[in-house]
C-alpha cells in the first residue's frame, strides 16, 4: 500500500530554499482556499461519476490536506501521526455500538447516540455554547450553512408538519418577494429573496436530498442544454442575440429534447 512519505518529500522539497517560491510563501489561510476550490472539483467529479477525473481529484484534495498539515509540523504544532491519532480516538468514540457495547435499534437512536458524545467532547473542552446554532462555521457556503442552521433548529423541534407546509411558506415568501419588488427597495427585495432561497432548502430537507446536489445537476443540466444551442448556432453561423423570442424558444425546445434523449441513451 503506497503510503504518504512521496507527498511530504514533495512538500518538504517545495518549501525548502532550493524549491519554489509560491510553495514557500503559502500559510494555512491560503492553502485552506486552494482545498476548498479542489473540493468542489471533486464534488462536480463525483456528481458525473466520472471515475477517472474523481481518482485525480482526490489526489488533489489529499495532497492540499497534507501540505497545509506540513506547515503546521514545520511550526512543531502537531505532527501527522497527531492528526490520526486524534481522528481514530474520535471515531472509536462516536461509535461505542461497533467498538463497545452499547446498543441502538434504529437510525434515531444512532443519532441521538453520536449527537449526546459530541456534546460530551464539547463540554470537555470547555466549550460552553450559548445557542445550538453555535455548531455552524460561518464560513460556510450559504447554501449548505443554511441546511446546516435548519437541521439545529429541527433537532429542538422547531419544524413544519409536512412538506406541503414547507411549500406553502414558499408561495407566501414568493408573494412578499413580488410585493418587494413594487416597492423598488433592492434591500427589502433582496432580503425576501433570500427567505424563498431558505425555505426551499428545508424543501429539499424535508424531502430527503440535499439541495447543493439538486442544484448541482439543474445547472449541469441547463449548462448542457445550453451547450448544445451554441453548437447548432456555430454549426448554422448564427449568434444567438440577433434571433427573434420564437427563435429563441423553438432553438431551446430542440436542445432540451436532443439533451434528453443523449442522457437518456446514457443511463
Amino acid at each position: 500500500m503506497e503510503t504518504l512519505d512521496s507527498l511530504f518529500n514533495i512538500i518538504q522539497t517545495l518549501r525548502s530554499e532550493k524549491g519554489c517560491d509560491w510553495d514557500r510563501k503559502q500559510t494555512p489561510e491560503t492553502m485552506w482556499k486552494c482545498l476548498a476550490e479542489e473540493t468542489y472539483e471533486l464534488e462536480e467529479a463525483i456528481s458525473k461519476k466520472d471515475l477517472q477525473n474523481i481518482c485525480e481529484e482526490l489526489g488533489d484534495v489529499l495532497f492540499q490536506l497534507i501540505f497545509i498539515l506540513e506547515i503546521f509540523q514545520e511550526k512543531q504544532a502537531f505532527t501527522f501521526s497527531d492528526v490520526v491519532k486524534q481522528v481514530v480516538k474520535k471515531m472509536i468514540r462516536r461509535h461505542p455500538h461497533v467498538y463497545e457495547d452499547a446498543k441502538v435499534s434504529s437510525d434515531q437512536e444512532l443519532f441521538l447516540q453520536w449527537e449526546a458524545i459530541k456534546a460530551l467532547e464539547n463540554k470537555g473542552k470547555g466549550q460552553n455554547k450559548t445557542s445550538v446554532l453555535d455548531s455552524v462555521p460561518k464560513g460556510m457556503p450559504s447554501l449548505i450553512r443554511a441546511l446546516k442552521v435548519s437541521k439545529c433548529a429541527v433537532k429542538e423541534g422547531f419544524d413544519w408538519e409536512n412538506i406541503h407546509e414547507v411549500l406553502e411558506t414558499v408561495k407566501e415568501e414568493i408573494n412578499e418577494f413580488e410585493a418587494a419588488l413594487k416597492t423598488g427597495d433592492k434591500n427589502e427585495a433582496s432580503m425576501e429573496f433570500g427567505d424563498i432561497l431558505f425555505t426551499l432548502v428545508n424543501v429539499a430537507r424535508v424531502a430527503q436530498f440535499h439541495p447543493e446536489t439538486a442544484l448541482s445537476n439543474s445547472t449541469a443540466k441547463f449548462e448542457g442544454r445550453f451547450r448544445l444551442m451554441e453548437k447548432e448556432l456555430k454549426k448554422n453561423k448564427i449568434r444567438l442575440k440577433d434571433l427573434s423570442k420564437y427563435q429563441t424558444d423553438q432553438l431551446w425546445t430542440r436542445a432540451k429534447k436532443s439533451y434528453e434523449n443523449n442522457f437518456s441513451s446514457e443511463i
